[in-house]
């Protein structure tokens, strides 16, 4: 079984893209994030014609979630219990599935801004539901796995130069310390095996050439119980799809791919 994360960095502007991985890679469960439209434009036919169920939510701005499978699409639940509201909105940025009898969560953690910005605060508080919802989740029978984009890098060797992020979110000690509380709880961390680079990024920002010279971070992150965790065969990050496509193809997300398979 094939299961990936992809923060695609607007839906809409990345149909092309999305179904011509959905061909290559053939994942059989595929969460995304950021969306940035409302629910009605997401491409649900384009989607269902390359063989993929779809459940998705967004409202339009920087957030929302989706997941794809055509190993089954049952008892979804959008957000995560308890999850608080940002100006007093419950932001669509977490649902879950059972999909081929693993449950299956697509997360997009707030991003937190900065230190001092009251969006790290909401940050925060978020990654603490998620630590409770990670406990209620453990208690079900089947295997499970949270996916998708974290905002966190869990070491200093996770971001290309640790010492351009010393004021910055993302590498907080408080941040870190939620990722883990998810480990105290029963998680375990599925880390990508390195390809091209010794530490697998996932994110490169649009400017400066961050991609071709690799100022990276690893933010996009999965996380499963024993069974899942133990049962993975293969992971890494799909560096190609980040490549810019030739002239008047859609350009990349800045985020690539994260695929694990599991043998369950």
């Amino acid at each position: 079984m094939r299961i990936a994360t992809w923060n695609v960095n607007n839906v809409v502007t990345r149909t092309e893209r999305l179904l011509a991985w959905l061909a290559s890679a053939q994942p059989d469960v595929l969460c995304l994030q950021e969306l940035k439209v409302p629910t009605e434009q997401v491409p649900v036919a384009e989607i269902e014609a390359a063989g993929y169920a779809v459940a998705a939510r967004g409202d339009g701005r920087w957030n929302g979630v989706a997941i794809l499978s055509r190993v089954g699409l049952d008892d979804v639940t959008y957000d995560l219990p308890g999850q608080p509201e940002w100006d007093g909105v419950v932001e669509p940025r977490a649902m879950a599935a059972t999909c081929g009898g693993v449950r299956i969560w697509s997360l997009y953690v707030p991003n937190g801004r900065t230190v001092e910005d009251p969006h790290y605060a909401y940050k925060l508080e978020w990654l603490a539901a998620l630590r409770d919802t990670a406990v209620a989740e453990l208690a079900r029978p089947e295997p499970l796995a949270i996916l998708g984009d974290f905002n966190v890098a869990p070491t200093d060797a996770d971001v290309w130069d640790i010492a351009k992020f010393e004021t910055s979110t993302h590498v907080t000690t408080a941040e870190r310390a939620a990722l883990t509380a998810l480990e105290d709880a029963g998680l375990v961390e599925v880390m990508p095996r390195a390809l091209k680079y010794d530490v697998p990024f996932t994110f490169w920002d649009y400017r400066q050439l961050a991609f071709p010279k690799n100022t990276g971070m690893r933010i996009d992150l999965v996380y499963g119980s024993s069974s899942f965790a133990g049962a993975v065969t293969d992971a890494y990050v799909d560096r190609e799809a980040r490549k810019p496509g030739t002239k008047g193809t859609p350009p990349p997300s800045d985020h690539a791919p994260l695929v694990v398979d599991v043998e369950l």
